[in-house]
């Protein structure tokens, strides 16, 4: 295992090139980045946003300036522009920009903003605790859910507790997290009938004044309405998902036989079923903590003003801020590969008969 793991750790850096560059030319090459946008700014047109630039810029000759390359950009001083193009970096070939990106990101040095003036590091350091707070007990909550259910599920199939669960399971899929999350505000956060919830933040204002069991307390009680909305969102897949692989575990032979041998039930389900049914649940693990992280909390950020990396990295797409949308994308493909890493090692903890090092990577 040991090889394994160091050959995919070397594999990091090459890997996180490659998607950087894939990435890097793609964005650089799309209309409407910040140097058009800084011009629809000083022109007034369009500063409510990006699509009309992007149209703009792919609108044909018509909209373009035989002096420029930017749409929109008809009676602007020429020395403006270039000085435009020397805030962005955009005086520079797309090459030297691209080295020059790699070799700050060797060294950790992610940029600066394009808008609010300061090192993207620190901006991601101050948005990921909210991003793992939100990813990581909402992820802990369903798997403690969704894997007892399912195996719960699974044992009693056909009988009424499945029926009634297969309710909850029903809801988790039909209602979306955003949805959950606007419910629980309307019902418990100062809506039509409850005020018990805060509905801004991740702590309140007077936390550092707060003793440490008060800190903890608060801390749970801003994430209280968050997490469940996460929670309702996921739960529903990863039960069906362990019920299913349950029963199709508790149908093989093995299991036949060592029920055969007076092997008591308890022992059968957790030390033979649950070693091969859980495989297939712990192979979605890196994959749903990325997703959940990423990608799924973006709404709830929006929802409960929450300022995590998710409404970063969106805010940087709207307003084309790259060294951002280049800085979260590097610590998102980061994070991904290694929780990746994470899956292969939780294989050989729950099957130790899985070895990695007989494989090629």
């Amino acid at each position: 295992m040991s090889r394994y793991v160091i050959r995919r750790l070397l594999l990091l850096i090459p890997t996180l090139i490659g998607i950087i560059t894939l990435n890097f030319f793609i964005v650089q090459l799309a209309p409407g980045g910040p140097v058009d946008q800084m011009i629809a700014t000083l022109t007034g047109q369009d500063q409510g946003g990006a699509t009309s630039r992007i149209a703009g810029a792919q609108s044909g000759p018509q909209a373009m300036d035989t002096s420029t390359q930017y749409a929109g950009a008809q009676g602007l001083d020429p020395e403006l522009i270039k000085a435009i193009e020397k805030q962005f970096g955009f005086d520079r070939p797309l090459h030297e920009r691209y080295f020059k990106m790699l070799k700050d990101y060797l060294t950790l040095n992610l940029g600066e903003s394009y808008y609010q003036n300061r090192p993207v590091f620190e901006l991601i350091k101050e948005r990921l605790p909210v991003s793992i707070s939100l990813g990581l007990w909402s992820l802990l909550l369903v798997y403690s859910i969704s894997i007892p259910m399912g195996i719960a599920k699974a044992v009693k199939d056909g009988s009424r507790f499945d029926a009634w669960t297969s309710g909850f399971i029903f809801v988790g899929y039909a209602i979306p997290s955003f949805l959950f999350a606007v419910f629980l505000i309307v019902l418990f956060a100062g809506g039509s009938y409850l005020d018990l919830f805060p509905l801004k933040g991740l702590t309140s204002n007077n936390f550092d004044d707060l003793s440490p069991f008060e800190k903890v307390i608060d801390y749970f009680w801003h994430l209280a309405l968050p997490v469940a909305a996460l929670t309702i969102g996921g739960f529903a897949t990863l039960t069906m998902l362990t019920k299913n692989s349950f029963l199709d575990e508790i149908s093989k032979q093995y299991v036949l036989t060592a029920r055969a041998k007076g092997i008591n039930q308890k022992r059968v389900l957790y030390g033979h079923v649950f070693r091969n049914a859980m495989l297939i649940v712990i192979a979605g693990f890196p994959a749903a903590l990325v997703g959940v992280l990423f990608t799924g909390v973006l709404l709830i950020e929006v929802i409960f003003s929450l300022d995590g990396l998710g409404l970063l990295g969106f805010e940087a797409v709207l307003r084309r801020d790259y060294p951002i949308m280049f800085g979260t994308l590097f610590v998102f493909t980061f994070i991904g590969l290694i929780m990746t890493l994470v899956g292969d090692i939780c294989y050989t903890i729950i099957d130790p008969r899985i070895d990695f090092d007989t494989r090629e990577t």
